[in-house]
């Protein structure tokens, strides 16, 4: 699948130039931004730190360029990092989707592409985390404090990210003893197949969950 790169220079700009009163504008473009890249590759948490660093890298550029006093600085930063987090409970929702298709079937979540799955999930917070403080180092000083404090409320309050993936594995790891109990189960080779291409199996999922939330997409499609 091609890579599609953010249009950094687009949420520079945007973030540089947004008053006090567009941060849910900001907020909105910062997630259409992540998540429309994330859709354009397969869903491996790989891919997504490459996402996160490019986003979090144009946040903290947009900031630094921005006119704005710095307690109003926050206050975007907040909303442009709300952004990405949203983004990533679609990421976590997608994969609940995909695994839940194979869990419902009967793969055992100890299964060992399963397993690498339900690890990268967990770890999406982590990885929020670490693309914003790495992001946050290169800028000056007063700005890492504003930065720091968005940071510190979502490290100390989690994120949606962090809450959506802890219900995500409570739920596949009830459906896996559930499906053992009624001792369904698929062909080794069907399984197999599933799990090689899961990282694909959860773009799809992701890119369907976009479409049913896109306005007119369906009736778009239909007249095709």
């Amino acid at each position: 699948m091609k890579m599609q790169l953010i249009d950094q220079k687009a949420l520079i700009q945007q973030f540089a130039e947004a008053s006090t009163k567009q941060g849910a504008a900001l907020r909105k473009s910062v997630n259409e931004a992540t998540l429309g890249a994330l859709k354009a590759r397969e869903l491996s948490l790989t891919n997504i730190k490459q996402v996160l660093k490019a986003v979090s890298e144009a946040t903290a550029k947009g900031a630094a360029a921005s006119p704005l006093p710095l307690p109003d600085v926050e206050a975007l930063l907040g909303q442009a990092l709300a952004g990405v987090d949203g983004a990533l409970v679609q990421a976590v929702e997608a994969n609940r989707r995909a695994l839940q298709q194979l869990v419902t079937q009967g793969v055992a979540v100890q299964e060992s592409h399963v397993k690498k799955a339900m690890g990268e999930i967990d770890k999406l917070e982590d990885s929020f985390f670490a693309a914003v403080d790495k992001a946050m180092a290169g800028v000056d000083a007063p700005l890492q404090g504003a930065f720091g404090q968005v940071m510190s409320g979502f490290k100390t309050d989690g994120t949606q990210t962090g809450a959506r993936a802890k219900d995500t594995l409570a739920q596949l790891s009830a459906s896996a003893r559930d499906a053992m109990r009624d001792q369904r189960a698929v062909a080794v080779a069907a399984t197999q197949a599933w799990l090689d291409g899961y990282s694909a199996l959860v773009s799809g999922v992701l890119l369907g969950m976009s479409e049913a939330l896109t306005p007119g997409a369906a009736a778009a499609k239909k007249g095709k």
